[in-house]
């Protein structure tokens, strides 16, 4: 009878209401996994992040990964714990796969999507998917609610961001100075734009399908100063090679980061953008863009590639090109409502340009994982030197994760458990918020290459180093 009692009292779910998955784990890590064996590309592997092991407690045979994934040479997770998805970029056949967190499970990969690309996002609400298709020179959206699929004309594209709502993108041309944003159109503009480009707006770079178009790319900063309903806005003033775009705390307002030096410009910076102008759904934009003729900008001397905002503050990482022609890394805390940049910290080295991966960690920590920290300042002058790097938002302390182990390409902060995976050199490794210090990860080691790690169990979707 007491047997009976106590199988009763089993649990089907955790907390808030999540169903208790497969693995009846409820503290996982997840991990793409390259060249996993002779006759597979790609898998993602489970482990149980709460014992630091891939095995089940009482049993060393039994592992556990997704079901169904067949992704070759996966790079990127989208973390969405939320929603208790994740989104899976496999860069050897371009695949772009949703996985289900409660069954462990995946469908296969989106079908209405073809070639590679070099960033993709899907939106929270799984509507829909843009991707920068680099070798295709195209931002291609699916909308997975109707099955349409659109690509857009844009020759160099290589990146996109989109906003945490999902109302808004983003995409970034290489060697350029200008930034573009996709909108549906009315059935009044599909009508008049329907003539082919001397029928579209000014600051339309192409609308898709030509013949009825559904939706059209406009030019943020047209050069002849019109905004995407043919207004005049003033004098436009140039990004300085942007890359990516971040977004505030409130969502309306989208910070680009401008890389500068890193990327063959000129100065580094951050420029304000509204988001109200950019929303893709027809009728629900407010304003123009830029609403005063010009876009605010903050200069970051030391570099800007990347960056994660948390309330009024940004951290923003990058690297700073030095009198000797290398670059160094650098970590600028930024005061959004004051507009201003304080002092650059120094921080692992890394390759210009490259979007770091940048995340919040338990005990007032900020990790920031660089690619090719051994093409920098440190490594060519002698200074011990390391990808990946531990910053105290407390006390402004740094903490530089050595040795070098290669490449860190990814990292997942276990929340509440005071430590943080990292995929590092192909391998996972795990590091204490505490002190930096590395826990034992003899039981979490994988057979392939490990390139990213994501917390399947954290409370918010922010808990992502893919933005």
């Amino acid at each position: 009878m007491v047997a009976i009692a106590i199988a009763g009292c089993g649990k089907t779910t955790f907390f808030a209401g999540r169903q208790l998955p497969p693995s009846q784990l409820t503290t996982r890590v997840l991990i793409a996994v390259q060249n996993p064996g002779a006759l597979t590309k790609g898998a993602l592997d489970i482990v149980d992040a709460f014992y630091d092991t891939r095995y089940k407690f009482n049993n060393t045979q039994v592992t556990y990964s997704i079901s169904g994934y067949a992704g070759a040479l996966p790079i990127s997770i989208q973390n969405m714990p939320e929603e208790q998805i994740g989104a899976v970029y496999g860069y050897g056949d371009g695949s772009f796969t949703v996985v289900n967190y409660a069954k462990e499970s995946s469908s296969g990969a989106v079908k209405s999507l073809t070639g590679t690309s070099s960033s993709i996002f899907v939106t929270r609400s799984q509507t829909y998917i843009f991707a920068a298709q680099q070798a295709a020179h195209v931002l291609t959206i699916v909308n997975q609610a109707t099955g349409a699929v659109v690509s857009l004309g844009l020759p160099g594209i290589y990146r996109v961001s989109v906003n945490p709502g999902g109302t808004m993108a983003l995409a970034f041309v290489q060697n350029s100075n200008y930034i573009y944003y996709p909108r549906q159109l009315s059935a009044a503009q599909t009508i008049a734009y329907s003539g082919g480009a001397s029928t579209w707006p000014k600051a339309a770079v192409d609308c898709e399908p030509q013949n009825g178009p559904l939706w059209c790319l406009f030019q943020a900063q047209s050069p002849d100063a019109t905004d995407a309903t043919g207004n005049s806005y003033g004098a436009p003033l140039a990004f300085d090679r942007p890359v990516k775009a971040v977004f505030s705390s409130d969502g309306g307002t989208a910070y680009v980061l401008n890389c500068g030096p890193e990327c063959g410009g000129t100065t580094a910076s951050i420029s304000s953008l509204p988001v109200a102008p950019l929303i893709f759904t027809t009728g629900l934009q407010s304003g123009t863009l830029p609403v005063t003729g010009t876009i605010p900008t903050i200069a970051v001397p030391g570099g800007s590639s990347n960056a994660l905002v948390t309330g009024s503050t940004m951290y923003v990482a990058g690297q700073q090109l030095l009198p000797d022609g290398l670059f160094t890394g650098n970590l600028t805390v930024v005061n959004l409502a004051s507009n201003t940049a304080g002092t650059a910290t120094s921080i692992s080295d890394g390759a210009p340009g490259a979007v770091s991966r940048i995340l919040l960690g338990d005990d007032n920590t900020l990790w920031i994982a660089m690619t090719k920290c051994n093409n920098g300042e440190r490594f060519e002058t002698g200074q011990p030197y390391g990808c990946l790097t531990m910053y105290n938002t407390s006390t402004n302390s740094v903490t530089m994760i050595e040795p070098y182990f290669g490449d860190a390409t990814g990292v997942a902060n276990v929340t509440g458990y005071h430590k943080v995976y990292v995929a590092q050199g192909g391998q996972v490794y795990i590091y204490s918020t505490v002190d930096g210090s590395s826990i034992n990860n003899q039981y979490v080691t994988v057979t392939g290459t490990a390139y990213d790690v994501a917390f399947m169990d954290a409370t918010t979707d922010s808990n992502n180093t893919v933005y």
